[in-house]
């Protein structure tokens, strides 16, 4: 089974060289640390920077240099800062390859629902619907069942949702999962995790074929 740090290291093995990628808050943050040695690519963050790096050292850290989650980042040579409109307008356009966002349910037709917390009084659903309606490919970063052992992969979403038929690929705790029309296809498990205990994880539909391999995290 993962951490959340090995779900961000699984996850930086799908991008690519020349990518451009945005990073939503909570896990998806963890990637900047661990993309792979001697790749080209640029971090996008929402609030207005081109070229984020990974999070700084304990007492390194700049009060002005924040990601869209808030966290003190690092910048890279050749970083670019920019207002909220140019950063939307980026979005908006497609310029982005790849999107990894959180999520708190996603169902096997692809729809996602990441911004209304149960319970919890939250301002506004941010810039989530639209990189959900603008992004290339997305990516997304989540526990595969609740503290109450709810499986968080359902047939049909329940929260309020953030974008429909838009995911393309998830990683969890215990699996990475694609979506296609025919539900969840099941590609790789984690670690000491056994495909019987992903189908007793995942509520909606779930494809596997053959045999599935454990991933390979380093």
């Amino acid at each position: 089974m993962l951490d959340k740090v090995g779900i961000a290291k699984r996850i930086a093995k799908e991008i690519k060289n020349g990518y451009y990628v945005n990073l939503g808050i909570g896990i998806p943050t963890l990637v900047a640390n661990y993309i792979p040695e001697g790749m080209s690519i640029v971090l996008q963050s929402e609030n207005g920077l081109l070229g984020m790096g990974p999070f700084p050292f304990e007492g390194e850290e700049n009060p002005d240099l924040i990601n869209a989650g808030k966290q003190t980042i690092t910048i890279v040579p050749g970083s670019a800062f920019f207002d909220s409109a140019m950063s939307f307008g980026m979005i908006r356009s497609r310029k982005v390859d790849l999107t990894i966002l959180g999520a708190m349910e996603v169902s096997d037709t692809g729809d996602i629902a990441n911004w209304k917390i149960p319970g919890k009084m939250v301002k506004g659903m941010g810039g989530a619907m639209d990189l959900v309606a603008s992004a290339k490919n997305i990516i997304v970063a989540m526990q595969h069942v609740n503290k109450a052992g709810e499986s968080k992969l359902l047939t049909r979403c329940e929260l309020p949702l953030t974008g429909v038929g838009c995911v393309k690929k998830i990683v969890t705790e215990l699996a990475v999962l694609d979506i296609t029309p025919q539900g969840f296809r099941l590609l790789e498990r984690a670690p000491g995790v056994s495909v019987e205990e992903i189908k007793n994880a995942t509520e909606g539909r779930l494809i596997i074929d053959g045999d599935i391999p454990e991933m390979v995290i380093d």
